[in-house]
């Protein structure tokens, strides 16, 4: 593996309904199933549980993951590996909620750390591709909360109360989300975006509206909703910090310590997840290999493929982890966490 390739869909089923818009943006056959909202892009993180699903194939039927566990320096470069080991400390998602998705959190990297015996938390953000008129998303509580109020409908199941209480926020294609751990949130149906956080699937959730879930044994990673609840935010968010708009940078700056997204154009040497999200074009490396894209298409890029760029009338989001060292938020090699 010397250069970019076209990831395959890897459309898992799961707990909420949707997936239809993503996989016409992606030009694939629909969904087979009802529930399919989410597509993970180049993933070497499986979901919850599991031994396989979610983790993204080659387009020679590799896992990514056991490709880049055999040549970690060529796919990742060696300051990445030198810092953070043969993880590629990102996974990327495409989300297409055909539902309001539940309110919930995730641990952050000392929660992790401490309950779970893992090396990170789940910080996320998510870039808006398109989004129904109204819709939105809600992020953190609009007033501080008492941790035994929240206790008390997590206990009730109060989706109604749990909704009300969160901020809500219409957003536009375009619009970039940084969500910490521990802030609580959700997503409106209607709502289509591309998703970047910490390689986890680790969710705490406060109420199961509508979900083919049991809460009180779903919804606190095994931990019991005492301790689950210790990783939640109480206080509202500085929103202004948070989304970002009209700017040239995709997400804020917050993020970086955790995940980069840009635009792409002349790009140097590194590893990359490449989601193209209109026209149709070519990217093109250094040593003169070519892959042809266009919208819905998604390439990583390996290191060893050099520096490239993106040819043509041909748009895409460049979706890569941290610099090494930009920011000391965890371990500074964090062991790989368990499937």
């Amino acid at each position: 593996m010397t250069g970019p390739q076209l990831l395959p869909r890897n459309q898992p089923d799961h707990f909420y309904r949707g997936g239809e818009r993503l996989a016409a943006w992606r030009r694939g056959e629909p969904p087979a199933g009802p529930r399919q909202p989410e597509e993970w892009l180049a993933s070497m993180t499986t979901m919850s549980g599991q031994a396989e699903r979610g983790l993204s194939r080659l387009a020679d039927g590799t896992f990514l993951r056991d490709a880049v566990g055999r040549d970690p320096v060529d796919w990742l470069g060696p300051a990445h590996v030198d810092a953070c080991g043969p993880s590629t400390e990102l996974l990327v998602k495409l989300l297409d909620p055909g539902q309001r998705l539940p309110v919930h959190l995730h641990p952050d990297r000392a929660f992790a750390a401490r309950h779970l015996g893992l090396g990170h938390g789940k910080t996320e953000a998510w870039i808006i591709l398109d989004a129904d008129p109204g819709a939105g998303v809600r992020l953190g509580f609009a007033e501080r909360q008492d941790r035994s109020t929240v206790r008390a409908w997590v206990d009730r199941n109060d989706s109604d109360a749990l909704v009300r209480a969160l901020r809500p926020i219409e957003v536009r294609p375009g619009d970039g989300v940084l969500v910490p751990a521990g802030v609580p949130h959700s997503i409106d149906a209607g709502v289509f975006l591309l998703e970047l956080q910490e390689p986890t699937d680790l969710s705490i959730l406060l109420e199961t509206e509508d979900l083919p879930l049991d809460l009180r044994r779903d919804g606190h990673l095994g931990l019991g909703f005492d301790v689950a609840l210790e990783a939640l935010t109480l206080d509202p968010v500085d929103v202004s910090a948070l989304v970002v708009r009209d700017r040239p940078r995709l997400l804020p700056v917050a993020a970086d310590p955790y995940f980069r997204a840009t635009r792409a154009g002349a790009e140097r040497a590194g590893f990359a997840v490449v989601v193209v999200d209109s026209g149709a074009g070519r990217v093109v490396t250094s040593d003169g290999g070519t892959v042809i894209v266009r919208r819905g298409d998604v390439a990583v890029i390996p290191h060893c493929a050099g520096p490239w760029l993106l040819d043509g009338a041909v748009s895409a989001i460049v979706c890569r982890p941290p610099e090494p060292g930009a920011g000391e938020i965890g371990p500074a090699r964090p062991r790989e966490d368990p499937a």
